[in-house]
């Protein structure tokens, strides 16, 4: 089982903590991809990033200098979302960092496809961005099958745990050939109608993957024991390939900061 989850915006260095292990498996795609958005102009740049000034600059700076073949953070520890803040890898003990390093995949606009010791360097690309070049028109396009390829050699039970911009550049291409569950954070916003509200459903990816990782879950039937920040499985509303969890109004709690 490999559970899959997306970047986010906000990336950091740490040369401290834990060091990388391994290189991305799809670097050399990488490189295509960075040779091409090295010959952008700044302007062309945020508009591809749909960012502001500040975010434009910074993203430019990045990629003028980023060393493909030099990351210096592991993807587990690079990232600085609110997934990654509830998911707390850095308190992770050795059993579970073993386990999400076997378990664990993160999607990406720039790398394709991470594990959580492969080496990366701060960039901004997210998957939706409509970089065109003659090939393509999209990343969607760029990166084709690719994802879907690599996953499917490592794993043929795959957990979405993504936001919808990264699954579907996986779901399409595993169709028929593995089981793709995704698991839905949604509330109660009255008796019979659910909602997905996005910070707390970051809030829940985080934990989800900290349950399986504490519990060594090896199955999905595994992460329906999942009872975190008010959320409990929900069989009624699930199906084979989608897990339900749902939150009731009485169990709602403040949203953070």
């Amino acid at each position: 089982m490999k559970l899959l989850i997306s970047p986010a915006k906000k990336m950091r260095v740490d040369r401290d903590f834990l060091f990388p292990e391994t290189v991305p498996a799809l670097l050399e795609r990488s490189a295509w991809l960075l040779d091409h958005i090295r010959t952008l102009s700044f302007p062309a740049l945020k508009k591809l990033l749909a960012c502001n000034d500040s975010l434009a600059e910074k993203a430019y700076e990045d990629f003028q200098s980023l060393k493909l073949f030099d990351g210096e953070t592991p993807a587990l520890l690079a990232y600085d979302g609110i997934q990654y803040k509830y998911m707390v890898p850095s308190l992770f003990t050795q059993e579970q960092l073993d386990y999400v390093k076997d378990h664990l995949r993160i999607l990406s606009g720039f790398y394709g496809v991470l594990r959580p010791f492969d080496g990366v360097s701060p960039y901004r690309l997210e998957m939706q961005a409509k970089l065109k070049t003659e090939d393509c028109g999209n990343l969607y396009e760029f990166w084709g099958g690719l994802l879907g390829d690599f996953l499917l050699k490592e794993d043929t039970v795959l957990v979405n745990l993504a936001s919808e911009e990264y699954a579907k550049a996986v779901r399409p291409y595993v169709k028929g050939k593995a089981r793709f569950i995704t698991c839905v954070f949604a509330e109660e916003s009255e008796p019979g109608k659910l909602v997905e509200k996005g910070v707390y459903v970051k809030m829940a990816r985080g934990e989800m993957v900290r349950f399986a990782a504490e519990h060594g879950v090896e199955s999905p039937e595994g992460l329906k024991e999942f009872r975190r920040l008010g959320y409990s499985f929900a069989e009624e509303l699930s199906g084979e390939d989608t897990y339900v969890f749902r939150r009731k109004p009485e169990n709602k709690k403040k949203t953070p900061g």
